[in-house]
């Protein structure tokens, strides 16, 4: 039995996020287990490096499987992307050490969110941005960013009220970005918690359309209170761009 890796590109749109569920089987990870599953004639768990929610896209979202096919790599990626729905796209198939985990083994990711500034409705990448309709102050938010590098306990920024796991994780880079009638937001951290990209995005954003200060950032997360942070931004302008492993 062989493990490969899988990188997978993916409008998330209409999915119920990637993680397969009891009461649906619109899930990314659902979709390509059942394509797996056709393919081998035996049941195939997917193991994503992370659990996107409704709504959200990848670029390059990594995941392994282990099963026992004749078909090489070239021809499992042909016959998967035959069988999966325009969608979503496996970019590449490697095999892997039996031992590598997508989840465990990853070391970072790269998350992008996608404001749209236009006073226009922006018709054919509506999917892909959050339409704000006004440009935010953005040396303002830069600031408030300074306040959320470096390592953290970021249980303010956590949309799961039952999580109960260590919430302390690192941000080493966020950039913020003015490009024409959109408004780019980069981060890059060892993990992420649930929502935690969406909430620190409206959180910024509340910062740069002068809802609140830079300075309250940092009472925000001394506060451990999701009640302090900022509004959840949309699912539809966040996009994983990458996942690092070493």
């Amino acid at each position: 039995m062989q493990n490969y890796k899988f990188t997978i590109s993916y409008d998330g749109t209409k999915y119920s996020g990637w993680q397969s569920q009891c009461n649906t089987e619109n899930t990314i990870q659902g979709k390509l287990e059942n394509v797996l599953t056709r393919m081998t004639a035996s049941k195939v768990e997917v193991i994503g490096a992370g659990r996107t929610d409704a709504g959200v896209h990848a670029l390059e979202m990594t995941a392994n499987a282990h099963f026992v096919t004749q078909m090489n790599t070239a021809q499992i990626l042909e016959y998967i992307n035959n069988y999966l729905p325009c969608d979503i796209c496996i970019k590449d198939v490697t095999i892997v050490s039996p031992r590598f985990h997508s989840r465990y083994n990853a070391t970072g990711k790269t998350y992008r969110y996608t404001c749209y500034t236009g006073s226009t409705k922006p018709i054919f990448d509506r999917n892909f941005v959050y339409a704000l309709g006004k440009c935010p102050d953005i040396n303002k938010m830069r600031d408030a960013t300074e306040y959320l590098l470096g390592t953290h306990d970021f249980k303010c920024f956590c949309g799961n009220a039952k999580f109960n796991k260590s919430s302390i994780r690192t941000i080493d880079l966020i950039t913020i970005e003015n490009k024409d009638d959109r408004v780019v937001f980069t981060y890059h951290g060892d993990g992420f918690l649930q929502n935690m990209v969406r909430i620190i995005t409206g959180t910024l954003l509340e910062v740069g359309l002068g809802m609140r200060s830079p300075e309250s950032v940092k009472q925000t997360i001394e506060s451990k209170k999701r009640s302090e942070a900022g509004f959840t931004a949309p699912a539809s302008g966040l996009c994983l761009i990458k996942v690092d492993y070493s």
